[in-house]
């Protein structure tokens, strides 16, 4: 019986440590509640200042508050009167451009910047279902669809965002070689693959998601059950990136 209990216990570390191999860095529920986000989803900010001056004077009180400066640093840096920069701040009057573009100079700031909050335009993309842009990425040539789901050019992130609509079917090839800066969120809509991220595999049907740093080589490893259609959430830097 000592014996039988002995074995027992080996085959169950064993099991222990191959669950731990597959399941990679997997984050339970517990872990993934433990997380702590820094960004409030159902914060408001201000809305687009609709008034010059308002903007005017959000934007160089904004800037003067990054630097770490009061009031009076900026008067003395600019020879315009405390009492002048209270009332540009607060948006009670229109100051000259010779006023804005020493502030700029004081601020190490564009005079532009000034009025971004009067100009900025929030931009917005919707896709009707079947009416996204089939695109040539790398995985094109493995008999991968790619499905491009929006796009927005210009924006103030300072970030990339490509949603793709992935679709694998009996033409398609497995292809665990992508690899590219940023991070990528793909969730599982149809159909069953086995998806490779570095040294990890992955057994996703629909519904389960993978959340993952791009850099590490990544892609499908076997295609289970076709079709496979999967949401392929892209984002990086601008200027990096691209497959």
């Amino acid at each position: 019986m000592g014996r039988e209990n002995a074995e027992k216990h080996r085959n169950s570390k064993k099991n222990g440590k191959a669950a731990k191999s597959a399941g990679g860095a997997r984050k339970t529920a517990a872990e993934l509640a433990r997380v702590t986000l820094t960004q409030d989803p159902h914060a408001i900010r201000d809305t687009r200042e609709k008034v010059l001056e308002v903007a005017i004077g959000h934007e160089v009180r904004a800037f003067r508050k990054k630097l770490g400066i009061t009031v009076a640093d900026v008067a003395s840096a600019t020879d315009i009167s405390v009492g002048m920069l209270s009332k540009i701040e607060n948006g009670n009057t229109s100051p000259s451009l010779t006023t804005l573009q020493t502030l700029s100079r004081a601020l190490g700031v564009p005079i532009t910047a000034f009025f971004r909050r009067f100009e900025e335009e929030h931009s917005a993309v919707f896709v009707k279902a079947g009416e996204g842009v089939d695109v040539e990425r790398r995985g094109t040539r493995a008999g991968h669809q790619y499905n491009l789901l929006g796009h927005i050019g210009s924006n103030t992130s300072g970030v990339v965002v490509e949603p793709y609509l992935i679709t694998l079917t009996e033409d398609s090839d497995v292809f665990p070689t992508f690899q590219h800066d940023g991070l990528e969120f793909l969730y599982m809509l149809e159909g069953e693959v086995v998806y490779r991220h570095g040294n990890n595999l992955y057994r996703m049907t629909p519904g389960d998601s993978l959340f993952f740093d791009a850099d590490a080589p990544h892609g499908p490893e076997e295609l289970t059950t076709l079709p496979i259609r999967y949401l392929s959430i892209i984002s990086y830097p601008r200027g990096r990136g691209e497959d």
